[in-house]
């Protein structure tokens, strides 16, 4: 990889992670999108977007739960099933033909519902969901978090907040240690492909290293509930962007 190349990918990785870190969100589909926007090779795509998740949903896990905005139960609801299918999912290769539109419209819907009434969304009340609904659900979401190499945040978190289990801080919060133990399972699922990441992992590493600081500095303490939503719907609408049109 020449010096150029490296150097703009870090810096749109540093500045994607920036964005997803303040939702509680690891990046993955991002890193994916500006992954192919280089070409670089397809079996280096899904691992370095994992191992690259795993560092920033670390940090955000640590620091959302330091802050008290964390949901241990609503967490376990979902991670109790996900984590098993999203190794299951990384052992799976999976035609992008196959789910890249219908997720990408999907997260398109739930892009456009976060941006709209932002406000009324983050103040209404919440309660849990029940368990016949958290662990199919969570199943369901490891599975694609293992199949298309993100962490499942990506959709876990809209079905949250759309569904008013819970407020957009701590959903952030939640996000992040979902993804975090998706991730785990989804490259233990694939564990040779590590052999496919590139041998500029570690500048790669430190710029979305870089970007989740200041990210979830922001989400953490700074950001309004609302600003959160219309964030989350912005990276949302790039996500969607990314799978419908790469």
């Amino acid at each position: 990889m020449d010096p150029f190349t490296l150097l703009a990918i870090a810096l749109l990785m540093a500045l994607a992670a920036g964005l997803y870190s303040s939702v509680g969100h690891g990046g993955a589909s991002a890193y994916l999108a500006i992954m192919a926007l280089f070409a670089l090779p397809v079996a280096m795509m899904r691992p370095t977007a994992l191992a690259l998740n795993l560092l920033v949903a670390g940090f955000g896990t640590i620091r959302y739960v330091r802050a008290g905005q964390f949901n241990l139960r609503l967490f376990l609801a979902f991670a109790v099933t996900a984590v098993p299918f999203a190794y299951l999912g990384g052992t799976i290769d999976l035609p992008p033909e196959i789910y890249r539109p219908l997720v990408g419209i999907v997260l398109w819907c739930a892009a456009l519902r976060l941006l709209w009434k932002p406000k009324a969304l983050a103040e209404r009340p919440v309660h849990a969901p029940p368990l016949w609904i958290s662990v199919p659900t969570g199943a369901l979401l490891g599975l694609l978090a293992g199949l298309t190499g993100t962490g499942g945040g990506i959709f876990l978190s809209p079905l949250i907040l759309l569904l008013g289990w819970e407020k957009p801080r701590a959903t952030s919060g939640v996000a992040a240690a979902f993804i975090l133990v998706n991730s785990t399972a989804g490259l233990a699922g694939n564990v040779a492909s590590l052999g496919n990441v590139p041998a500029e992992m570690p500048l790669l590493l430190a710029a979305v290293a870089a970007g989740a600081l200041l990210g979830v500095w922001l989400g953490v303490r700074r950001l309004p509930q609302s600003a959160l939503l219309q964030l989350l719907g912005v990276v949302l609408a790039v996500a969607g962007a990314k799978l419908l049109f790469t």
